[in-house]
């Protein structure tokens, strides 16, 4: 009945006018209506743009308000639409081509093209103007258009189902055309009719592309990344899908420069703010404490903190294997197809479609498992981060002393970064057996029993795996300790840089770091040659097995066919990755494995004692402080305690004093308090909160008012009187931004006067109950000591208990407690006027005080200067501390950009050619490069060839007879393969050649310019920033760069292999090759630049990170002292997250790329595919057609490869420019100039003539010395002094060449020291620095870095400095080891040392520079007994606040505000009762004999 039904209605069409029935008409009639919608969307553009000029913009605020429900859903079913039409039109074209045309094929083909170009233009349409075409719905126009588009469409199907049921090609197009067109229709009309408004409150989802609407969108709505979550957050599937999400960030950043403001913050989630305090939990209740933990249970933490994202990547890696594999499943059907074996009609389309799915679950899936991946990465590389801080923050004293910061650093810079960014290949171990599982499946279908030797053949390929990555295993263990050994002493330089540029020491400490890099770089040398052999196996790894494959079948007979063959070439190829990765992934596990041990061994590494102290609640006893038999000691294993039967009882409100020798225990007993000392026995207890002033004053990087408020809430009040009590009003008046300013790394632009009286200002304004200071007077002058005794300690603290240890005698008489320790033990307590009468030890250090006073007082002239000196003291003590403010902004510490410190500066848009250049030609000059490329060219070439032969050579179907015996074709085969497989090795082995010896040049010419950057550039630059260059991009320049560099040449050549390949076949694919990599470039271009600047925001972001972590570590006991624990662990996870949040978009932007690409990949395979099924059979070789189909498999991958790697390098290059940028520092003068060399004894006589000397510290910033004019003649001593800020310390820098003079002249024996070498000047001088510096090494090392002397010579300077008996009761005397800064010697002792070094060096021009400052009087004494007795003869200037110290002097140097205000004998001035240096001694004389408390 329904075959009857069917003929009459035909019968019935074609009588009452069977043209409307006509192909012709149905195609001709659905182009015109599309024709008039594009002619339509034509002049409303035109309309638009002309409104547009006559009114302006107009308000962009309405327009987006409110968003079209489904709005996304139309814009991306236009777009689809055209790129469908448009490629049923290019095969149509094809297919006829071959053909003949006709009327009715070119009328198809019009409707086609017209339907492709209207789609598209209302897809753009659409996109350009988001919701602007009506307030609610879409324009009434339009959905009137798809009405008629929905009834055409309609029409259209039941003809062709009703009239055409016989099937053949063409037809066949028109039903998937019109199926398509059907269900497109509804949507568009379901949309446009029943839609809804959308309100658009966020831009969490963009479309696919990006435009115009993105960047306004992102530019209204942008706010500063500290206040917006990333979209990532809130995605919507799509989005998600896509990587939208970032469209908007994209589009910021191809419009301005991205700074890190413009990146939003993590989510919650992903911030180690939140999941920090969850994985320690875990961590610590697996490993029982801190100290339990193992690398399994470390390992089991990480897997368990992040297993959501684990097994969700371990399904997308499963997905991506499985689709991976579709293709050489279905190639040797689709050969077949070719050949013409077809089952049924529309074979070929079900092909096209299964191969089109396959690759679009393969791209998603693996941009998915990517992306996620590195998710993975950077929150374990966060928690990682986080658990190093916390455990540098709570080291003990002994654990601090076998870990130095600079080992510290390479765990969080190194280590966790490494761990991080293996996290890729965590699934890799596992994979590989369902890979080759597959592979061995897809083999056997086609290869039968000859799949067993496949399997035997890829299992002895990964066997050799095994002593390969135990090998690299061992390089990566000894490489990385080399490099912590390196980083270790580079940290220590850095610190110290100063001391080592004035002793002339810079260049052996350069060759120390030499020799440490050349024992580095043998092991480098030895993993990267490993790694060469490792890319030399494993490249040649399919090869091997499809020999080893196919060689079986010619033994066991199996016939070959074309078809078979290539897919086993194409599993081969697939089967590559896993093999070829393998040695990857073991070297990375490897390399993990090793910074998991060392973490772990780190994180086992004993704790400060958590019972030391007893705290108890202020409030609850009248007893601040009790120590009751209490035996503490800084070494546990030593049988000898550092503290030994310690009794202490501290009322609530008492000043106690401690006094005592040079090592005696003053500041280990204020460290055991603090509860750093590790405690044998006793009892300590504590009552209430605690604030503590180091001896060595600790300043961190950042703003004058954070360093005092130090997280205490802004009390002005309290502030206030805090600045007045500290003498600090007056310099924050005369710096240029008052509190605000920015103090560089260790308080560079700050004297030793203002550190000391910043460091008080912060404990005082803490408001604690009980302060310790450890000597704080000491690096203040007369005026400024009295003050701040006065105002702080009897003012400000008058209620308050305080523990204050000192050298100075005239601070202890107001003391209601006075320690007198010696050898760790109090020997003698009470107030001054007890212990007075019968205090031995009390009275050996009052007694060598009071000589000095008689001293003094024989050498005044009378009393009246006293009294002058004393009536002035408030108003000289305000004008020590303006001059002091005033040389701070004239020593060039605030420069012109404002702050000393600036924001890191980094390069803006694209890395420059020049870079690349640099590069690639360091090493050799670039010879080594064309051989590289050269190499890569003929292995593609060989591979294509051998590929090409088997293809070629065997029959297309097994009942074909083969042309070529078995052997020559195995032959020839195995020849090419050989051939690819040696040019393989002679890449690898160049390409590893070339990198290590460019990463050996770029290491030393960067440390040299380094060495020899001046003082200014050190003083300006955190060490941070440094130790990144020579830590994490030096890594990268080691490790990594050589093979992103090469990588990218390497695929671009494999990507015109395979598009001459294809366009062997059929040259029409170049018409698809050329708009689709056209549009790769632009989307790389568009991308590029805000890649280009995440990757520098990240560079950037490290620095803080490490530069935090370097200035806690070395104040943890002022942080400890103030309990400031929890805030500084929070700043580290805040900066930790600001470093994670654009390494986070890099790796989202990353993808956000590849999938598009991957997209117009797909469209490129897709077209390809279908013009191979739509020529006429016969037409072209189906095993050649068959073989360009298997390099287009890899042809999407090839091609992301290419602008990925493009992006890398382009990323990753950045290291290089870093490392570049600071190879272009400004160096100081030579260090020695060949025609003007002084002869080896120069100086002779010691004269120092100075005439009109001028100096400042930039051009722009006022005169310091004002020309100065005066002779220190030959072998005379001569005292410097003069308020602070007067010039003295300039005058020595001066005189060092520290700072070059920009008038006048210094000579030294009639020779302008401006004219001979940096070095030859300043090894012939001598100096003992203000703040003592010992390296780690031994007594040895520190007395004689140089190893210029005899032991015999070095025990003798060590007696006269007083050091010989203490050296000698150490265990390895000489030998003795030295901790990281001298931690194990007290600051007195350090002191004494360098006076050591002096002593040895026997210099003809001794300056002491404050030398004496930490050291007890009767110490002070012996030192300047040694100095006259053994520098009789020589040039001495001394520069001290300490006016006994100057008394001795043949002469007295006075400065004035950079003026000579007076030069004369002591005598001759003391005669003199108004001179300048009358009064400075009156006024200490004054304070030496008054009583505080008066």
């Amino acid at each position: 009945m329904l075959q009857s039904f069917l003929s009459h209605s035909s019968a019935l069409m074609y009588a009452g006018g069977d043209f409307l029935l006509k192909t012709m008409f149905l195609r001709g009639f659905s182009g015109s209506l599309h024709l008039i919608l594009l002619l339509g969307l034509l002049v409303s553009w035109a309309c638009k743009r002309i409104r547009a000029r006559r009114n302006g913009v107009g308000s962009k605020e309405s327009r987006r308000r409110s968003r079209i429900w489904y709005y996304k859903p139309t814009l991306i079913c236009c777009l689809g639409l055209s790129v469908f039409n448009l490629v049923l039109c290019v095969a149509n074209y094809f297919y006829w081509y071959a053909n003949d045309w006709s009327e009715e094929q070119l009328v198809s083909l019009l409707d086609l093209a017209l339907k492709s170009l209207t789609w598209g233009a209302l897809g753009v349409c659409l996109y350009s103007q988001s919701s602007d075409f009506g307030v609610s719905k879409f324009p009434l126009l339009l959905r009137v258009w798809w009405g008629f588009y929905l009834s055409i469409s309609c029409y259209c199907l039941v003809i062709d189902v009703v009239l055409y049921g016989k099937p053949v090609p063409v037809r066949t197009r028109h039903y998937i055309s019109d199926i398509v067109s059907v269900v497109t229709g509804l949507f568009c009309c379901y949309v446009g009719f029943f839609g809804k408004i959308e309100i658009d409150d966020d831009l969490l989802e963009e479309p696919l592309l990006n435009g115009n609407l993105v960047a306004s969108n992102a530019e209204l709505r942008k706010r500063p990344g500290s206040e917006t979550v990333t979209p990532y957050s809130k995605a919507g599937l799509l989005s998600i899908i896509s990587f939208s999400w970032l469209s908007p960030l994209i589009a910021v950043g191809n419009k301005k420069t991205l700074d890190l403001e413009d990146v939003p913050q993590l989510a919650p989630w992903d911030s180690i703010v939140g999941a920090l305090p969850g994985f320690k939990k875990k961590l610590e209740s697996d490993a029982g404490s801190s100290n339990g933990v193992t690398t399994f249970r470390l390992v089991k933490a990480l897997i368990m903190s992040e297993w959501k994202e684990i097994i969700s990547t371990a399904m997308f890696e499963l997905l991506l294997t499985l689709a991976s594999y579709v293709g050489p499943y279905l190639i040797d059907t689709f050969v077949q197809f070719l050949n013409g074996q077809r089952e049924f009609e529309s074979e070929g389309y079900l092909l096209v479609l299964a191969f089109l799915v396959a690759k679009l679950v393969e791209c998603l899936s693996f941009r998915q498992m990517m992306f996620r991946l590195q998710l993975v990465g950077i929150r374990t590389r966060s928690l990682l981060v986080g658990l190093i801080y916390d455990k540098g923050l709570n080291l003990s004293c002994q654990s601090k002393q076998g870990h130095t910061s600079g080992e510290i650093i390479n765990f969080m810079s190194v280590d966790a970064e490494r761990i991080g960014d293996s996290c890729w290949c965590m699934h890799e171990p596992w994979l590989v057996l369902v890979q080759v599982g597959l592979a061995l499946a897809i083999l056997y279908k086609n290869l039968g029993l000859a799949s067993i030797a496949a399997f035997a053949a890829s299992l002895l390929v990964m066997l050799a795996n095994i002593p390969m990555g135990k090998f690299q295993e061992k390089f990566q263990e000894k490489l990385m300790e080399s490099k912590d050994k390196r980083m270790k002493a580079t940290s220590e330089i850095l610190r110290n840089m100063k001391i080592l540029k004035l002793q002339a020491w810079e260049m052996k400490f350069l060759s120390k770091i030499t020799e440490l890099r050349n024992i580095e770089t043998g092991w480098l040398k030895k993993f990267v040659y490993t790694q060469a052999m490792a890319s030399f196996v494993f490249w040649g790894a399919p090869t091997f097995v499809s020999v080893t494959t196919f060689g079986t079948c010619m033994l066991l007979g199996i016939p070959l066919s074309s078809g078979k063959i290539l897919s086993a070439i194409a599993t081969f190829r697939v089967l590559q990755d896993p093999i070829y990765a393998l040695p990857v992934v073991l070297s990375m596990l490897a390399q993990t494995k090793v910074s998991l041990d060392r973490i772990s061994s780190f994180l086992r590494l004993e704790d400060l004692q958590n019972n030391v102290v007893e705290k108890l609640p202020q409030g609850t006893t009248d007893m601040a402080v009790e120590i009751i038999e209490g035996n503490f000691t800084w070494n546990l294993s030593s049988p000898e305690p550092t503290l030994k039967d310690i009794n202490l009882k501290v009322s609530n409100g008492m000043k106690v004093a401690v006094c005592g020798t040079v090592g005696s225990g003053k500041s280990s007993l204020l460290s055991c308090l603090l509860g750093e000392l590790p405690k044998i026995s006793g009892t300590l207890r504590l009552c209430g909160s605690k604030a503590y002033v180091a001896q060595s004053p600790w300043i961190q990087s950042g703003k004058i008012v954070d360093n005092i408020l130090f997280g205490k809430e802004m009390n002005c009040e309290r502030y206030e009187s805090t600045l007045e009590a500290c003498c600090l009003k007056k310099d924050l008046e005369l710096l240029p931004f008052g509190d605000q300013t920015i103090i560089g790394e260790r308080g560079i632009n700050l004297s030793g006067g203002q550190k000391q009286r910043v460091q008080i200002a912060r404990a005082i304004y803490q408001d604690a109950d009980i302060y310790l200071l450890d000597d704080p007077f000491s690096a203040v002058d007369a005026h400024t000591g009295s003050h701040l005794f006065k105002e702080c300690l009897l003012g400000l603290l008058h209620s308050k208990t305080v523990i204050y240890v000192t050298h100075q005698v005239e601070f202890l008489q107001t003391a209601d407690l006075i320690l007198v320790m010696r050898d760790g033990k109090i020997t003698e307590a009470g107030n001054y006027s007890e212990i007075l009468h019968y205090g031995a030890d009390f009275m050996e250090l009052v007694g060598a005080h009071e000589k000095a006073l008689a001293m003094l007082a024989s050498r005044q002239a009378g009393p009246d200067s006293e009294a002058s000196g004393v009536n002035n003291e408030n108003s000289q003590t305000e004008n020590t501390v303006e001059k002091e403010a005033k040389r701070n902004v004239q020593d060039g510490e605030v420069r012109a950009k404002g702050q000393l410190v600036q924001e890191e500066e980094r390069e803006k848009g694209r890395v420059g050619f020049l870079v690349y250049w640099k590069y690639i030609t360091t090493a050799y000059g670039g010879a080594l490069v064309p051989f590289i490329l050269l190499a890569q060219i003929l292995f593609m070439l060989l591979q294509i060839g051998s590929n090409y032969w088997m293809a070629w050579a065997t029959p297309v179907s097994e009942d074909m007879e083969p042309t070529i015996s078995g052997s020559t074709l195995i032959l020839v085969y195995v020849a090419l393969a050989v051939g690819s497989a040696l040019c393989i090795l002679f890449r690898s082995s160049l390409l590893a050649t070339a990198g290590y010896k460019t990463a050996t040049i770029l290491f030393n010419k960067l440390h040299l310019a380094i060495f020899r950057a001046p003082m200014s550039f050190f003083d300006a630059t955190p060490s941070g920033r440094i130790l990144s260059r020579v830590s994490t991009d030096q890594s990268a320049l080691d490790l990594s760069i050589q093979f992103i560099v090469s990588g990218f040449a390497f695929s671009m050549i494999r990507l015109l292999g395979v598009i001459i390949l294809m366009s062997q076949v059929a040259w029409q694919v170049l018409i698809i090759f050329i708009p689709v990599i056209t549009t790769c470039v632009c989307y790389q271009q568009y991308y590029i630049p805000s890649a280009r600047e995440l990757a520098r925001l990240v560079g950037v972001s490290k620095a803080p990170v490490i530069q935090h972590f370097a200035e806690t570590i070395s104040g943890s006991t002022t942080i400890h002292g103030f309990d400031q624990e929890s805030r500084f662990r929070h700043t580290n996870m805040e900066l930790s997250d600001a470093y994670s949040r654009p390494k986070f978009h890099v790796a989202g932007a990353m993808e956000w790329l590849c999938f598009r690409l991957d997209m117009l990949s797909m469209v490129t395979f897709g077209i390809s595919l279908i013009f191979l099924i739509s020529i006429p059979e016969g037409f072209i070789d189906p095993a050649i057609a068959g073989l360009a189909v298997t390099y287009a498999l890899n042809l999407n991958m090839i091609q992301t490869v290419v602008i990925w790697n493009l992006c890398n390098m382009e990323n990753k290059i950045i290291s290089v420019e870093r490392v570049l940028q600071y190879t272009g520092i400004s160096s100081e003068p030579p260090l020695t100039i060949e025609d003007n060399c002084p002869c080896p004894t120069w100086p002779t006589r010691g004269e120092i003539a100075i005439s009109d000397l001028q100096v400042q510290y930039a051009p722009h910033l006022p005169l310091v010395l004002r020309g100065i004019t005066c002779t220190f003649p030959g072998g005379m001593k001569t005292g410097v002094v003069g308020r602070t800020g007067s010039g003295k310390s300039t005058l020595i820098q001066t005189l060092f060449r520290v700072v070059e003079p920009c008038a006048g002249q210094i000579l030294i024996d009639g020779i302008n020291i401006t004219s001979i070498g940096l070095h030859d000047l300043r090894s012939r001088l001598s100096i003992i620095p203000q703040d003592p510096t010992m390296f780690e090494g031994t007594v040895r090392s520190n007395l004689d870095p140089l190893e210029e002397y005899y032991d015999e010579q070095i025990w003798e300077a060590l007696d006269k400095c007083q050091l010989g008996d203490e050296v000698r009761k150490k265990e390895g005397k000489l030998d003795a080891a030295v901790t990281e800064n001298g931690e194990n010697w007290s600051m007195g002792q350090r002191q004494l040392v360098c006076l050591g070094r002096v002593l040895l060096k026997k210099s003809k021009i001794l300056v002491l520079d404050e030398a004496t400052a930490s050291v007890d009087t009767a110490t002070d004494n012996l030192i300047q007994q040694t100095l006259r007795h053994h520098f009789s003869d020589c040039t001495v200037m001394t520069i001290a606040h300490r006016i006994t110290s100057v008394l001795d002097s043949d002469m007295v140097l006075l400065l004035d505000d950079g003026l000579v205000a007076e030069y004369d004998s002591p005598e001759r001035l003391l005669d003199n009762k108004s001179s300048l240096f009358a009064q400075l001694v009156a006024e200490y004389t004054m304070r030496s004999k008054s009583s505080f408390g008066n």
